[in-house]
């Protein structure tokens, strides 16, 4: 392979970096910037990412990675490479797991939650309502219409636009805008960047270099690079067909304008309907509808 480190994008690239007990510092690093200081999480422990319905039937979620905090704060974190239609409602979805697995048997629960986080590293632009939005963070919880206030705090969805985060390495000021900006550049660099000196990605920069990679992490991790590739080949194949589609409707909308003028101009002449249809290839009601 070219590149001298792994794409934090493909699923293997993701856990090897975030999701493995060996490297969780990192996730932890990655965490407390995300907060901006709002968490202090000092340890997480890595809990079942596959999780089981209430019956045999139901449907089951898999998530990249779920851990939870020193004080029992759950967190979900998902690498989504593909726009999907009700993204938002496969996170709502998601939250319920770590929501529901806390009720405890018996009489004596009294609903006392602690708090969930669900967060989607997007590689894609989110248009579903945040189209005119120009930051590429978003936090949301549920609020008071009126107000504007929030009113339970204990669930917190976070979308992360990759592609939105532009900064160089000269503009880099955060940690947040450092891990971002190894989200999005990791697998482009050849080596680390001189404004990445904290020692959490002198750990990461050793775990994601491929040549120290053994046979079967190297397989693995190809296997992951080929599955990423077909989904980023599918996207560009449908993006080309739906705006070739689209240059088609386009013409043949222009076409059927060019048409419409044609013949409004022979109306206002008088020339007879018959001698429009055959200057126009229009049809005699769609000449009509002109009128």
């Amino acid at each position: 392979m070219a590149e001298k480190y792994i794409n934090p994008h493909t699923d293997f690239g993701f856990k090897r970096l975030f999701g493995s007990e060996f490297n969780k510092e990192l996730l932890i690093s990655f965490l407390n910037a995300m907060f901006h200081g709002e968490q202090n999480v000092q340890d997480v422990t890595y809990l079942n990412s596959e999780q089981l319905g209430d019956r045999v039937d139901a449907r089951r979620a898999i998530f990249d990675v779920y851990c939870e905090n020193d004080k029992g704060e759950k967190f979900i974190v998902e690498m989504q490479n593909v726009y999907q239609e009700f993204f938002k409602d496969r996170t709502i979805y998601y939250s319920t797991f770590p929501i529901r697995e806390q009720a405890q048997r018996g009489g004596d629960w009294d609903f006392h939650l602690n708090p969930v986080y669900t967060i989607g590293l997007l590689n894609f632009n989110f248009a579903d309502g945040l189209e005119n939005a120009k930051r590429w963070h978003h936090e949301v919880k549920l609020m008071e219409v009126d107000t504007h206030e929030v009113f339970y705090d204990k669930l917190t969805y976070i979308y992360v636009e990759i592609p939105k985060f532009d900064k160089k390495e000269s503009e880099l000021e955060s940690m947040y805008d450092k891990w971002m900006y190894v989200l999005k550049n990791l697998s482009n660099l050849m080596q680390r960047p001189a404004a990445l000196q904290e020692r959490v990605f002198t750990r990461l920069f050793e775990q994601a270099e491929i040549s120290k990679f053994d046979k079967q992490e190297l397989k693995l991790y190809e296997d992951s690079v080929n599955a990423y590739r077909d989904i980023v080949n599918a996207i560009r194949t449908a993006e080309k067909k739906k705006y070739a589609e689209g240059r088609a409707e386009g013409r043949a909308e222009g076409e059927k304008k060019a048409k419409e003028r044609i013949a409004s101009n022979l109306l206002a002449l008088g020339v007879p309907i018959e001698t429009i249809m055959q200057a126009s290839d229009l049809s005699e009601e769609e000449i009509k509808n002109i009128q």
